[in-house]
């Protein structure tokens, strides 16, 4: 499978991956997926901002034609807990600015394909920068997005969250304010 990212290169941009993110969220596994961990990185770009995602330790369905497809979301609150039937019900409802259905929700992502429990994506997206999302969540869920299903495309359980913060090496500095 060849995955590919298109988006607006010009000298600004086209260094992304040898930049320190302007935010980050460290995602961790709820109590029945406790191998899952990784990242996501938000990088300010001319217009909006890339969003690159490495995680390991996603459930694997081992029948290739099942598909390993999870819905990915950046919900309201920055709080990964929850009760016994939500591991992270505080997280809230998807981050929506606009009051759009879903899949026009600020906070809709493309979903993750993972492969032996393993993912990598990247896209560049205007529907948020990173200032909008700091203080926010990311949210894994179980099963692939269907972008029609409200309020949140039939995704399944939430098996991962992270924290959308301000990096460490990034803490105290001024955050610019987005570009458009």
């Amino acid at each position: 499978m060849v995955i590919c990212m298109f988006m607006r290169m010009n000298s600004e941009n086209s260094d992304i991956f040898y930049r320190n993110p302007n935010a980050v969220a460290k995602i961790a596994g709820n109590k029945d997926y406790p191998d899952m961990y990784g990242e996501v990185k938000f990088f300010r770009v001319p217009l909006g901002t890339i969003v690159v995602t490495e995680l390991f330790g996603l459930p694997d369905n081992h029948d290739m034609c099942a598909g390993n497809v999870y819905g990915f979301h950046i919900h309201e609150h920055g709080d990964c807990t929850g009760n016994m039937e939500d591991a992270f019900a505080n997280a809230g409802m998807h981050f929506d600015m606009e009051h759009c259905p879903h899949p026009g929700h600020t906070g809709d992502m493309p979903p993750l394909f993972a492969f032996h429990g393993y993912t990598w994506n990247a896209f560049y997206t205007e529907r948020f920068t990173p200032d909008m999302v700091i203080g926010r969540s990311v949210i894994v869920h179980s099963q692939s997005d269907d972008f029609m299903t409200q309020p949140s495309g039939n995704s399944g359980m939430k098996i991962g969250c992270g924290i959308i913060e301000i990096p460490a090496w990034n803490s105290g500095r001024p955050i610019a304010p987005p570009m458009r």
